[in-house]
């Protein structure tokens, strides 16, 4: 198999992924959902437009990390990257496109003053969590607290 990383293309999300954030949505969760995807999207694009990548190969966009500056949330003045949401066709996983989208994210943070990246995840979510720890992720002083509303 030759190198995947001179074939992918990573490069800042653009309003014409949707479609194709819809369709890998759809393969790894099996619901469609382009509502969803149209209002995340836009809402990073307005929030932030550089700080949200995908993954393309041969033209078709084959992963997606959405992502945002913020400072001034949870106490913490020093701006910090946020990860919310992320995603690659199950096609084409093990084929280090979450890493390079993630280096990507992690060198504009870092340009923008950013201190950290951070993210939430669902501790049962193994292998969510597996790919984070892998990529250097570790917990923090953070916590996520909540209360039910029944």
């Amino acid at each position: 198999m030759p190198d995947v990383r001179q074939q992918a293309r990573i490069r800042p999300l653009d309003e014409l992924d949707i479609d194709a954030i819809v369709r890998i949505d759809e393969k790894i969760g099996g619901h469609y959902r382009p509502d969803f995807w149209e209002q995340r999207v836009t809402f990073y694009l307005r929030r932030d437009p550089e700080a949200s990548r995908v993954a393309e190969i041969d033209g078709t966009v084959v992963g997606f990390m959405l992502g945002d500056l913020r400072a001034g949330e949870f106490g913490l003045d020093q701006p910090s990257g946020w990860i919310e949401r992320f995603g690659i066709h199950p096609d084409f996983r093990g084929r280090d496109l979450g890493k390079q989208m993630f280096d990507g994210l992690k060198q504009y943070f870092r340009a923008q003053g950013a201190q950290a990246v951070r993210t939430l995840v669902d501790g049962k979510d193994t292998s969510i969590v597996g790919f984070l720890k892998a990529l250097g992720f570790a917990p923090s002083a953070l916590q996520s607290l909540e209360i039910p509303l029944l």
